[in-house]
C-alpha cells in the first residue's frame, strides 16, 4: 500500500468521523428541543431532513472510499455498488434542495412589505412541508439512471467499463444516452444552485438597505445583535460554503466526464469535495443557536404564560 493511499483513507476517514459526529449533535439537539417542549421553528423542518440526507451522503460515500483506499478494492457486489451510490446521490441532492429551501425561505420572510413576494411571504410557511416532500421524491426518481449502468468489480470481466470508482465502475454508454443523463442529473442541481444565489443577493441587498436606514436614523441599536442577523449571517455562510464546494466538486466532476479512465487522485479529490459540505455545514449550523439558550426562551415564556394564566384566574 502506497503512502498516497494511506493519506487518501486518512482523510477519507476522517471527514467520515467529523461530519458523523457534527450531524449526529445537530441530530440530538433537535431531539433535545422536541422533549423539552421547545417551539420548533419553521427552518427547523428545513434543517431536520438535511442531516439525514448528510448522513446518507457521508456514509455511503466516505465509508466505501476509506476500504477502497486502505487497499480493498473488491468489497461490494453489484446491489450494493448500486444501492450506495444511489443512496449517495440522493442524499446529496436533498442536502442541495434543503439549503436551497433554507435561503430561499429566508430570503422571502426578511423581503420587505411592499415588495413582490409581500403575498408569498404569508404563504411560504404552508409549504415547506409539501416542498421537502418534492425534493425527496424528485431526486429518488432522478437517480434511478445510477440503479442502471453502476456495477461491482468483480463481475466486470465480460463488459467494457468506461469509469472506474476503486470499489465500482460504470458500464460503457453511448454519447447520447450520456449526454442526457447528465443533462438529467445536473439540471436539478443548477435550479437550486440559482435559486440559492438569487436568495444570498436579495439578503446581503436586504440586509445593506436596513443598515443604511438604522444609520441615517441614527439608532444606537446594531441589526448585528438581533436572532434574525445571525439567522442570514447563518444561511449566507452555509450557502457560500456549498458554493464553494460544488464549485470545486464539479470541476472534478468534468474532468471524470471527459477522461476516458481516470486515475485514482482525480477519483478520490472527486469524492473528498462531494463529502465536504455533509461533513462541515452541522458545525456551521451550530453557531445558529445553542440547545441551552433556546430550551432557556422556552422556559421563560413557560413561566410568563403560566404567570398570567394565573393572573387571570386569580381575577
Amino acid at each position: 500500500m502506497e503512502a498516497s493511499d494511506v493519506a487518501v483513507g486518512t482523510i477519507f476517514l476522517a471527514q467520515t468521523v467529523a461530519g458523523a459526529l457534527g450531524n449526529s449533535s445537530l441530530l440530538l439537539h433537535y431531539l433535545v428541543l422536541y422533549f423539552t417542549g421547545c417551539r420548533v421553528r419553521h427552518t427547523d423542518l428545513i434543517l431536520q431532513p438535511m442531516i439525514v440526507a448528510n448522513f446518507l451522503t457521508l456514509l455511503c460515500k466516505g465509508d466505501p472510499q476509506t476500504v477502497a483506499a486502505f487497499g480493498v478494492k473488491i468489497f461490494l457486489s453489484d446491489f450494493g455498488c448500486k444501492l450506495l451510490f444511489y443512496l449517495h446521490r440522493v442524499g446529496r441532492g436533498v442536502s442541495i434542495g434543503s439549503t436551497c429551501l433554507l435561503s430561499v425561505f429566508q430570503a422571502i420572510k426578511i423581503s420587505p412589505e411592499n415588495s413582490t413576494c409581500s403575498e408569498l411571504k404569508l404563504n411560504i410557511p404552508k409549504y415547506i412541508g409539501s416542498s421537502i416532500y418534492l425534493s425527496w421524491i424528485l431526486y429518488l426518481l432522478v437517480n434511478v439512471v445510477f440503479l442502471m449502468y453502476m456495477t461491482g468489480r468483480r463481475s466486470n470481466k465480460n463488459i467494457t467499463i468506461l469509469k472506474n470508482y476503486g470499489y465500482c465502475s460504470t458500464v460503457h454508454q453511448d454519447s447520447t444516452t450520456h449526454s442526457l443523463h447528465a443533462a438529467l442529473l445536473t439540471f436539478p442541481d443548477a435550479l437550486c444552485l440559482g435559486l440559492m444565489l438569487w436568495a444570498s443577493s436579495s439578503m446581503v441587498l436586504i440586509l445593506h438597505r436596513h443598515k443604511q436606514k438604522m444609520q441615517h436614523l441614527h439608532k444606537t441599536s446594531s441589526p448585528r445583535s438581533s436572532p434574525e442577523y445571525r439567522v442570514i449571517k447563518t444561511i449566507l455562510l452555509l450557502v457560500s460554503t456549498f458554493v464553494s464546494f460544488y464549485t470545486l466538486f464539479c470541476i472534478f466532476q468534468v474532468c471524470l466526464s471527459v477522461i476516458y479512465n481516470p486515475n485514482w487522485f482525480v477519483v478520490s479529490t472527486a469524492a473528498i469535495f462531494s463529502g465536504c459540505f455533509p461533513a462541515v455545514s452541522p458545525f456551521l449550523l451550530m453557531n445558529r443557536d445553542s440547545t441551552a439558550s433556546r430550551i432557556h426562551s422556552a422556559w421563560v415564556q413557560n413561566r410568563k404564560n403560566a404567570n398570567h394564566v394565573r393572573k387571570i384566574y386569580i381575577i
